[in-house]
């Protein structure tokens, strides 16, 4: 990028650029046309999912404050959306370490920088908390009393850290998406990719629980959308929900057999016993340092119910979410595509 066009546009910075979100919301800035865009990644992170020749690479930690104070000079508006997401770890201290000191190193990075109005914070639906039942809206709080998993406890206190500060005067926006899914790295963050392998190749042979239970899904295109407009549009304090259609997985799994012209299978696979088999899958994962394809946290999570209104972003933000058919329709395409299906049909 050439020093006299860098000069010439708005600089931001994208903490947690190497990730699935951020590295679509990179995509997304670029798009703008109007920014520089700086991407701040860890020395150890793959750079293979941003537009490399279009963002500047800024080596840094968001639990290392000095390289965040370096890396946010000349910024006006930083996207924080590094986080360390996983239903389960044996160092559950790094949750806390990553999701909770980290922003507070962010923050702190944002108010010792001049030059930066406005500090997107990405946080998640798990810090708004299960639903019972209803559709809730950024009027809900999350109890804090119970947590499904660790991750969810440092989401919450994260949360708290954000909203506390907005109401000294931080000029945050919070933004909270839904269970994101889309073409991209296969991280734990993009869950539903290893979800709809599992089901092409007949290793999830049957229907999850009771199904009943749902989650708001929403494409990670549209959340970086989102997060863009949340930077020009938001309001500094509030609260936006990027979520999409609210749907089970039993309704979710129903559709990608459809798309793919195969019969739903009728199995039903009860909570119980796939709480067992995350206990092993924890114990095994324990002894080999292998991660668990199910852990007992996360079958706590698809006990709940996790439906969720964006009509406050749709209003206010003109935040737009795909249906839910057209958005796992491109999903396997890709997927179809990238050789992820072909591929584990031949190997199962």
């Amino acid at each position: 990028m050439a020093e006299r066009e860098v000069e010439e546009k708005v600089s931001l910075i994208v903490t947690g650029a190497s990730g699935f979100l951020g590295g679509r919301l990179c995509h997304a800035l670029v798009g703008q046309g109007t920014f520089h865009v700086k991407a701040l990644v860890r020395r150890s992170s793959s750079l293979k999912e941003l537009p490399l020749s279009e963002v500047e690479i800024v080596y840094g930690d968001i639990t290392d404050p000095s390289s965040l104070f370096a890396a946010f000079q000349g910024c006006v508006a930083v996207f924080h959306c590094a986080a360390l997401v996983t239903p389960w770890t044996p160092h559950t201290s790094r949750l806390f370490k990553v999701n909770v000191d980290g922003l507070k190193n962010v923050v702190n990075a944002v108010r010792g920088t001049p030059s930066i109005k406005r500090l997107v914070y990405v946080s998640s639906f798990f810090a708004l908390g299960p639903t019972s039942g209803k559709v809730a809206d950024e009027s809900q709080v999350h109890k804090g009393v119970s947590f499904c998993t660790e991750y969810e406890k440092s989401k919450v206190l994260a949360d708290a850290f954000a909203l506390e500060q907005a109401r000294n005067g931080l000029p945050i926006v919070l933004v909270y998406p839904g269970v994101i899914y889309g073409h991209g790295s296969v991280t734990e963050g993009n869950s539903l990719v290893p979800l709809f392998q599992d089901r092409c190749n007949g290793r999830l042979p049957g229907k999850i629980g009771r199904g009943q239970d749902r989650f708001s899904f929403c494409h990670v295109d549209d959340v970086a959308t989102g997060c863009v407009a949340a930077m020009t549009r938001g309001q500094v304090g509030e609260r936006y929900i990027l979520a999409g259609e609210n749907a089970s997985f039993n309704e979710l799994l129903s559709l990608v057999d459809s798309l793919r012209g195969r019969k739903s299978l009728q199995l039903q696979i009860p909570l119980w016993l796939l709480t067992i088999v995350g206990w092993l899958q924890v114990f095994w994962a324990r002894l080999t340092g292998c991660t668990p394809r199910i852990s007992y946290p996360m079958v706590r999570v698809l006990g709940k119910q996790w439906c969720y209104s964006s009509e406050k972003a749709k209003k206010e933000l003109d935040y737009e979410s795909r249906s839910l058919k057209e958005g796992v329709a491109q999903v396997l395409s890709w997927m179809e595509m990238s050789g992820l299906l072909s591929r584990l049909r031949k190997d199962a």
